[in-house]
């Protein structure tokens, strides 16, 4: 009991402390937004103008090398959060639909929990997408999927983003269940869908103009519901882009970094506060991937595939990063990094220890920011598709279990010829396209690889450190082939 209390009040010191030289973390989570979908980062494919995101780039910090942690959603949202892949819980494939026990244990540590521990006030708004359950506000009977379309207003909320380290949350769950809008642990209206992105642009702006004055740093977590379906761009932005209504999405997403930018100036925090600015997985095919080519707009820019693939389209993702007088303005880094990395990376910006059973998957790219080499260095990154398919990424090889896309770009797995090879080997180096397999030309590489990826997975975490566990006691590597 003495040491659990000297650990406490050693926590609660090192919050005083360290309170007022934090910097607030302000990180935004577009959903299907593509890497050709930022202007600056396509130069000789992208049409849609984000002067505001090109903006934030030109005075922070470009990564060429980052992946989201998933080629689709609630994945990506789990290791982002947990620093910890999503196929290590029950997760296997696919995505959750809400009405349904959160996918994060209420034991176990996140970032915002982190944060929260350690002297900020932390707020999620926009999308959940991680389940959660909904309860009759008097009975506490739970509503069923079976029942509700979406739940009913006044509907309770008992293991939401509030029993998860935040301290506020404005937002939804997912795609289909927008219209319920919740607020902290309740769902307090019912509202179109075409109300939801303006909806989190006021709110966000309220919510840092409301932290003026205040002492704690804080934590936004701005998780948008743009350019994801349905989309749906407001009135003022129709036909802004001249690509038809993904253009214009994409384009109203952008205008928030704008206005976010203006709420931190209102506040007078634009120099203590880091952005990061980034996206779940890759251009959804709903956006007419093959019409905005047409007009001249890649939604991967140079890269194949896109959202729910293993190729780079489906989860190579635009990255930038903003910290006035500590990240160089206008560098670019190459350094391999994924969204799982940005636990172990607050935790260092913050000068704390990560909290024991979490961070599996996430390694601190701080140095990176700064300018530097990243001083521990994982043996590779590991990818995966809707369907579960799994690719393994070290240096400039990426080897993929899959005889296609292992999402929605053809050819799907079901549809790959039978002569195909089981597998795939890209030497990113000199094919980024990924158009020419090497898997049956360097057959010894490809087992390294694989070696590699089983002893990541049955290790339990692929960052230095003690064996930890997964959710499952199998997890099957080969989706398509019996090996």
């Amino acid at each position: 009991m003495r040491r659990a209390i000297f650990v406490t009040s050693l926590a609660l010191f090192s919050s005083t402390v360290w309170s007022s030289e934090n910097p607030n973390i302000i990180y935004v989570l577009c959903d299907d937004l593509g890497y050709g979908d930022v202007s600056c980062l396509n130069s000789e494919n992208g049409k849609i103008p984000t002067p505001h995101t090109d903006r934030l780039a030109s005075e922070g910090m470009v990564f060429t090398d980052a992946h989201s942690g998933s080629s689709v959603c609630t994945p990506t949202r789990y290791g982002l959060l947990t620093g910890r892949y999503s196929w290590r819980s029950k997760l296997q494939s696919g995505v959750v639909t809400g009405f349904d026990s959160c996918l994060i244990p209420v034991d176990r540590p996140n970032v915002a929990s982190f944060l929260r521990q350690n002297g900020y006030h932390t707020a999620i708004i926009g999308k959940w997408h991680l389940n959660f359950r909904y309860l009759h506000p008097e009975s506490g009977e739970e509503y069923l999927r079976k029942q509700y379309n979406i739940p009913p207003v006044g509907a309770y909320i008992p293991d939401g983003p509030i029993h998860r380290g935040f301290d506020y949350f404005h937002g939804f769950h997912h795609a289909r269940d927008m219209e319920a809008v919740i607020e902290n642990k309740v769902v307090i209206a019912h509202d179109p869908p075409a109300n939801m992105l303006p909806r989190l642009t006021s709110e966000s702006v309220n919510y840092i103009r409301s932290r003026k004055g205040k002492k704690k740093p804080f934590f936004l977590y701005l998780s948008l519901n743009s350019p994801h379906t349905p989309i749906l761009p407001s009135p003022e932005w129709k036909g802004r882009s001249g690509l038809g209504k993904y253009g214009d999405f994409v384009m109203q997403t952008d205008h928030v970094m704008g206005e976010l930018g203006n709420a931190l100036s209102f506040i007078g925090q634009e120099e203590n506060t880091l952005v990061f600015f980034t996206s779940d997985n890759g251009c959804s095919k709903a956006a007419g991937i093959k019409e905005l080519a047409g007009k001249g707009h890649l939604v991967s820019a140079q890269f194949r595939g896109s959202k729910a693939d293993l190729w780079e389209g489906g989860h190579r993702v635009p990255l930038i990063v903003k910290w006035p007088k500590r990240i160089k303005a206008g560098s670019i880094c190459d350094q391999l990094v994924c969204l799982t990395d940005f636990f172990a990376t607050a935790a260092d910006i913050i000068r704390e220890e990560i909290p024991p059973g979490s961070c599996e998957d996430s390694l601190s790219f701080l140095p990176a920011l700064l300018g530097k080499k990243n001083g521990l260095v994982r043996r590779g990154v590991i990818h995966h598709s809707i369907s579960g398919h799994f690719a393994y990424r070290r240096e400039k090889w990426k080897l993929l279990l899959a005889k296609g896309s292992g999402g929605w770009t053809f050819p799907q797995e079901k549809k790959a010829s039978p002569e195909s090879p089981p597998a795939q080997l890209y030497d990113l180096g000199s094919d980024l396209g990924e158009k020419r397999n090497l898997y049956e030309q360097k057959t010894e590489l490809a087992k390294k690889l694989l070696s590699h990826l089983r002893e990541d997975v049955e290790k339990g975490r692929s960052t230095p450190g003690p064996k930890s566990g997964n959710d499952l006691n199998k997890i099957i590597l080969w989706k398509n082939v019996s090996r």
